[in-house]
């Protein structure tokens, strides 16, 4: 095996064991994304692009002259055996066509597997920041249904004082103390209307990033099934 195509083949193992590593279910998209901020990857990323067409072009040059060569093979060993030659030019022959077949397979599935890990990674940054944005959507909904609970129990308290129903309270209240408090429940009442009003914006966001987080894991698990069926 001539340098280049042992230069493919260990890219081809390379991108066999990342992607098994990025595979592993016990390490989250979360974790993925705190690795992948490292300021190592922050220097890397500036030359990511230009490698990965770079790399992407050689393995498509590559690839072309495989197909070229067991094309050309190919029809030398039809001729060859048609001409009836002698058993070691046939072997020799063989020999070319197999290495061919070699070639295209390893710069082949190469350059699917480079794809499929370019992919793979921006699935994972991009499911880390949904599930990232989920979590705090979820602590905005909790923060507005708890203070939703603490403006509705101050209403009904003062409620409560209003209609003279309260327990253990004396019934001595005066106008203007029924007028304060009357401010103080309009008040409530509007900031109630506000925080309900952030509570169903925020359920509605929840729901779009579960969906769209949902999205992403669908796709996630198809190229997973697409590299199992390619292994």
């Amino acid at each position: 095996m001539t340098f280049q195509w042992t230069a493919v083949a260990t890219i081809l193992y390379g991108e066999i064991g990342v992607i098994l590593v990025l595979c592993l279910p016990f390490i989250s998209p979360l974790r993925w994304q705190k690795i992948f901020m490292f300021p190592l990857w922050s220097k890397m990323a500036v030359f990511w692009n230009k490698m990965f067409l770079t790399i992407i072009v050689l393995l498509i040059i590559l690839f072309l002259d495989a197909v070229r060569e067991i094309r050309k093979y190919s029809s030398v060993h039809v001729n060859e055996k048609a001409a009836n030659v002698n058993s070691s030019a046939f072997d020799h022959i063989q020999m070319k066509l197999f290495r061919s077949q070699r070639n295209l397979y390893l710069s082949g599935f190469s350059l699917f597997l480079w794809l499929v890990l370019r992919r793979t990674v921006t699935l994972l940054t991009q499911l880390a920041k949904e599930m990232a944005s989920h979590a705090a959507l979820e602590t905005q909904v909790n923060d507005a249904t708890e203070a939703a609970k603490k403006y509705m129990a101050e209403n009904e308290r003062l409620q409560e004082a209003l209609s003279g129903k309260g327990h253990g309270k004396k019934k001595e209240s005066t106008d203007a103390t029924k007028e304060k408090l009357k401010e103080e429940v309009e008040h409530l009442k509007a900031e109630l209307q506000k925080t309900s009003d952030a509570f169903h914006k925020a359920k509605t966001e929840v729901a779009a990033v579960k969906k769209q987080s949902e999205g992403l894991r669908k796709e996630y698990d198809h190229l997973m099934k697409e590299f199992q069926q390619l292994q």
